[in-house]
């Protein structure tokens, strides 16, 4: 399971030293990945933090509204209500400000020649970023990463809290259901990882929802029916049989592919990124046979049309964005988009190479145009919402004409 992926062997040997009589005083929590602070604080405090005495022995403070002179005076006096006390002290890139802060560590290098035995503080540096692969660490990251090693990693063990690896974060899904007694397809824990952008948060809240999702009974099947004949009760159907005696729950305890498209939003996006890459094209096959397969795999077949529209503007939105602000890179998309109007992880890269395709920005705004316009059709219900939603896709995907400006289709397409 997780303790033999290469992306958590940092947390990994954090962990076991926490249980180990080879503890250090200090620790620096490096990066910005939650799932494996989360994993580690939750080790922690299991270990050395017993429930009874956690609000005695548990201090949670901030560098920006606490000194460190006060953090390192509280870790130094021995409490008397617990045995043991653990900091964990955030905001650890105000000791790295302006100024030189000499005295601040100073401080530090003081408590740490003589540190409190009952004692643990571990710093918190979710400032930087640390990717993946190490070498390709942001310049500035690199450089505060190294400071903070040359100042405190004398006394403090460093615990490097990196992305997850996509092959690390599958095999983490695969083996965290073996071992819950479910078994996961290979094929849907990829869907599953990509999709959320190995978004090891965003993964584990959704595996555990898919957990409860196929763990849940399964409503009983009846063998068939049969007609009651003629009489009062003519053209009445019961069951052939009925369960005399009470039967178990069914449980299926298996997570399919159709599982994670049908429970997982991104996942459900994924084919209507497919759908605006082939539109960019100007591939008609392709967007037309996306089409069909986005109707299919809907719940409510024709009748999601209204919701797929509103996909589509947000995208051509999103896509008209990006292109004005001339974004590049997935990094800079973040400040470009508010949230709450952005999209997954997995899709920013795919977003920005779609919206350069388009010339300039009034291409965009007939995208968006012709779909306000497919939208009013289907409002005023068409004979068939299916060719509606064709020919608005044939128009998408063919070369804009020079036409007259239509005022009240684009005030009507902005506000959509």
């Amino acid at each position: 399971m997780a303790t033999s992926l290469r992306s958590f062997a940092s947390t990994d040997r954090f962990i076991a030293e926490i249980a180990s009589p080879s503890l250090r005083p200090g620790y620096i929590l490096l990066g910005d990945e939650i799932f494996l602070y989360d994993r580690c604080r939750k080790a922690v405090l299991s270990t050395l933090v017993p429930p009874d005495f956690r609000d005695f022995a548990l201090h949670d403070l901030d560098l920006a509204e606490t000194s460190i002179f006060e953090a390192l005076d509280r870790a130094q006096t021995p409490s008397l209500m617990a045995p043991f006390q653990v900091l964990f002290i955030r905001n650890l890139k105000n000791l790295y400000g302006r100024g030189a802060k000499k005295e601040e560590f100073a401080a530090i290098d003081a408590y740490f020649r003589s540190p409190n035995p009952q004692a643990l503080i571990v710093f918190v540096a979710d400032h930087l970023r640390i990717p993946t692969d190490l070498r390709k660490m942001d310049y500035q990251d690199k450089e505060r990463f190294e400071r903070i090693r040359e100042t405190l990693g004398d006394w403090c063990g460093i615990v490097e809290l990196a992305r997850v690896d996509e092959n690390d974060a599958t095999r983490w899904v695969t083996g965290s259901a073996e071992a819950r007694g479910v078994r996961f397809d290979p094929d849907a824990a990829r869907e599953l990882v990509d999709s959320l952008g190995a978004d090891m948060m965003l993964v584990s809240s959704e595996f555990e929802k898919l957990l409860l999702y196929v763990s849940a009974p399964q409503p009983p099947q009846f063998e068939g029916v049969i007609s009651t004949g003629g009489g009062a009760a003519a053209g009445v159907e019961k069951p052939a049989s009925l369960p005399t005696q009470p039967t178990s729950p069914i449980t299926k305890n298996r997570v399919t592919l159709g599982d994670v498209e049908t429970m997982v939003l991104a996942a459900k996006q994924r084919s209507l990124y497919e759908l605006t890459d082939a539109i960019s094209l100007r591939d008609r096959p392709r967007a037309l046979a996306l089409l069909h397969g986005l109707l299919n795999a809907s719940d409510g077949g024709e009748d999601a049309a209204i919701g797929h529209l509103y996909m589509l503007a947000r995208t051509f939105r999103q896509m008209m964005i990006i292109l004005e602000k001339n974004v590049r890179d997935s990094r800079a998309i973040w400040q470009a988009l508010w949230q709450g109007f952005r999209m997954p992880p997995f899709a920013a890269d795919d977003l920005i190479r779609q919206a350069r395709r388009y010339k300039s920005r009034r291409d965009l705004t007939r995208a968006i145009r012709l779909v306000a316009r497919a939208d009013i059709e289907l409002r005023s219900s068409p004979v068939s919402k299916v060719l509606v939603l064709e020919r608005l896709i044939l128009d998408l995907c063919a070369e804009p004409k020079p036409s007259l400006f239509e005022p009240a289709s684009m005030q009507f397409a902005m506000e959509l």
